[in-house]
């Protein structure tokens, strides 16, 4: 299995935050339905002030472009993503358009 970690910032509103957490405790299932159909067998995310962070786990077939080809084809994941949009923001390194970014390991401590 491998793990990514990646990123994104929330707006700066209380209001909008409490909101955010309360549609992340009840996830749509057709959602949780996509992210386990794109071979993603664990998936974490967490909240320090306004910076999210993900732990996402998958098998070696997963891919982020096929899951991104999915996603496209899917209105409900479609419609999911365009009301997160209204409480995220994206970082200064984001490419336009672009919200979670990858983060870069630079540290591990071996067994």
């Amino acid at each position: 299995m491998r793990r990514y970690c990646l990123t994104l910032d929330l707006k700066g509103d209380p209001a909008l935050i409490a909101e955010y957490k309360r549609y992340h405790r009840k996830i749509w299932p057709e959602i949780t339905r996509s992210i386990r159909g794109a071979g993603i067998e664990n998936l974490e995310i967490y909240l320090l002030g306004t910076r999210l962070f993900m732990i996402l786990e998958a098998g070696p077939a997963f891919s982020f472009a096929a899951k991104e080809e999915m996603d496209r084809a899917n209105p409900k994941v479609r419609e999911w993503e365009a009301l997160m949009w209204k409480f995220q923001k994206p970082l200064p390194e984001a490419k336009p358009g672009e919200k979670w970014i990858l983060m870069e390991q630079i540290f591990a401590l071996e067994k």
